[in-house]
């Protein structure tokens, strides 16, 4: 699949910061995969975090992507650090 900027929403904006959230049945993998995010460009800024839900479709991953390169029209965000351990119940 593909970015879908009707899934990127802003959470929060303070000091030139925003923390986002994004849904999506990409996995996460994809979505951290430098360009995935290249029709934000003009709106994501480096440092800024990203919320994920990934995977919704299969099986889901959640947790933090931030945002470490936007130059010439290509973001690139990190790998996603998951949030949410395992169940050992």
């Amino acid at each position: 699949m593909a970015f879908n900027a009707k899934d990127l929403s802003v959470l929060a904006y303070a000091n030139g910061f925003t923390l986002w959230h994004y849904t999506t049945t990409d996995l996460s993998t994809d979505v951290d995969t430098s360009g995935y995010l290249n029709d934000a460009t003009d709106i994501v800024r480096v440092g800024d975090m990203i919320l994920a839900n990934a995977d919704t479709g299969g099986t889901p991953a959640s947790g933090i992507y931030l945002v470490n390169a936007n130059t010439g029209g290509v973001v690139d965000l990190s790998d996603l650090t998951s949030v949410g351990g395992s169940d050992l119940d």
